[in-house]
């Protein structure tokens, strides 16, 4: 796939064994061969970067994206907890297994909520919501009374800021506070102080990514009563005279499943691990987020499943991530510190084919983003990342820097000192003049237009994004299950063959 697309910029070429200087870009003027058959690439070892880059797709990924669409057509959606859930992981389970890989379904348990938000009068709905981080618990029907909200533009609001926001409040009602001014632990505070019995806060839409549902955190803040967040409609409902409704959340012990996954290597103490979230946000096929991701992985591993590496490959497929990376943290939290320390290195695939693109790879080396406070970045994980951006060189395909900062699931492993990279193709940033001109679409709009909406569907993929991506997954995992030696020290194996691997270009910048 690589062998007739000249990379975009010459520069300096590394081994393709340990990513050592070589020399320059000489790539052949003739005609690549037509690419294998599906039935040769499923039966043959693709243990070279020109046999398994021959082999994977855009379009194999895209079966398993179907596949996934299928299960939310079927279910309703692919959410933590759900039978779209749990067909997601079936699904997982037996297309691994088939593809040679010894896949099971890990059990873990996580404290969840059971929660309802629904109005009941003057109109009767249930709501989408996100119980706040820092609720207390409880089963309330209650009439809403709203506080010192702004639902006129620019609805600009210091929604139960003060105590004297709620001078009138009837004591046992419902609170509807809006987003605005002050913390979200705040408005509780003075809600719960003021007598309600539970809180609804809900978004302020002065901006349009601030119309969706809200997921607010109270912490430090301490409430006993039941807190929830809403989107700007379904608060702008609840604000109507009349308005009665129910809010219950209950702490409750839930359990879930990751899919872990191995093929087994030469060496079974270095294990090269990669992961992407399975589940999907509530009522969406979570095709793109993050469909996409794990098609990406499904898609490899197929390709894989003949080969016997050097090192140990493991791929996981998460649960829970979207209500807060907790299948991967308890995973990690699971192992004992002999089992981390196999692990030589994490690649993280969450969001890799936006309709709306840039092609981003995590930034270790803080060259755009520094890092969050108190997000560490590993040693080894600038040379995950210049490995992606070696591929994307050799592709001719600008990128750009995307800030590391532990806001999937290699999180966990981050905080366990263990290298780390991965690529986004976008989310809910907003796309500049700069960009469009760059990777195309539309500047102005998101990313992803439709994340953590109903309508991440099928046609919500790019499939030049998802092909360039899905060769970059093959292309990153293939030459660290050779070798880890750039990483950790640990000494591998060259990839066969003479497949040349050109330095870095460089992030296009549009970032800063």
């Amino acid at each position: 796939m690589f062998r007739h697309i000249r990379a975009r910029r010459a520069g300096v070429l590394l081994a393709a064994g340990g990513l050592a200087v070589s020399g320059l870009v000489a790539l052949p003027s003739t005609a690549a061969p037509p690419a294998p058959n599906p039935v040769a690439c499923e039966n043959r070892n693709n243990n070279s970067y020109d046999k398994l880059l021959d082999c994977v797709s855009g379009e194999g990924a895209f079966e398993h994206l179907e596949a996934f669409q299928a299960i939310a057509d079927e279910h309703g959606d692919r959410s933590e907890g759900s039978p779209g859930y749990q067909a997601s992981v079936d699904y997982v389970v037996e297309t691994l297994s088939g593809a040679g890989w010894d896949a099971e379904a890990v059990p873990f348990d996580y404290e969840g909520t059971d929660s309802v938000v629904e109005q009941l009068t003057p109109v009767s709905a249930p709501y989408d919501h996100y119980v706040a981080e820092g609720s207390g618990e409880g089963d309330v029907t209650a009439a809403v009374t709203p506080v010192d909200v702004a639902l006129d533009p620019p609805r600009a609001n210091s929604s139960g800021c003060e105590a004297a926001d709620f001078a009138d409040f009837t004591a046992g009602d419902i609170a509807l506070v809006q987003r605005g001014t002050c913390a979200f632990g705040l408005k509780a505070e003075n809600a719960e102080a003021a007598g309600a019995s539970a809180v609804l806060i809900f978004n302020q839409c002065d901006t349009p990514d601030r119309c969706g549902a809200l997921n607010p955190t109270l912490v430090p803040s301490v409430v006993t009563i039941p807190v929830a967040g809403l989107t700007y409609a379904d608060g702008e409902a609840l604000a109507q005279d009349g308005s009665t409704a129910r809010v219950q959340v209950d702490y409750v012990t839930k359990q879930s499943l990751n899919v872990i996954a191995e093929l087994p290597g030469e060496n079974a103490d270095n294990v090269v691990m990669a992961g992407a979230h399975l589940d999907s946000v509530s009522g969406g096929a979570g095709i793109n987020d993050n469909g996409s991701g794990s098609a990406g992985q499904l898609e490899v591993a197929e390709k894989l499943g003949n080969h016997t590496p050097q090192n140990t490959v493991r791929f996981a497929f998460w649960g829970a991530e979207e209500i807060g990376l907790i299948g991967s943290t308890e995973w990690v939290a699971d192992q004992s510190q002999e089992e981390l320390d196999r692990i030589a290195l994490y690649l993280n695939f969450d969001m890799i084919g936006s309709p709306n693109y840039f092609l981003g790879v995590y930034d270790a080396n803080e060259s755009t983003f520094p890092a969050p406070a108190g997000v560490p970045i590993p040693d080894g994980s600038i040379v995950i990342e210049e490995t992606f951006e070696s591929f994307y060189t050799l592709r001719g395909e600008p990128y750009d820097d995307t800030q590391f900062s532990g806001r999937s699931d290699y999180q966990a492993f981050i905080a366990n000192d263990i290298p780390s990279g991965g690529l986004f193709t976008g989310a809910e940033g907003v796309k500049t003049d700069e960009q469009a001109a760059i990777w195309g679409g539309t500047a102005g709009d998101w990313f992803d237009p439709c994340y953590h909406q109903a309508c991440d569907d099928l046609g919500n993929v790019d499939m030049h994004a998802l092909d360039v991506n899905v060769d970059s997954v093959a292309f990153a995992v293939l030459t660290f299950a050779y070798s880890t030696e750039s990483v950790n020290g640990v000494p591998g194996a060259k990839v066969p063959g003479n497949f040349q691997i050109p330095a870095p270009a460089g992030p296009e910048g549009t970032f800063q």
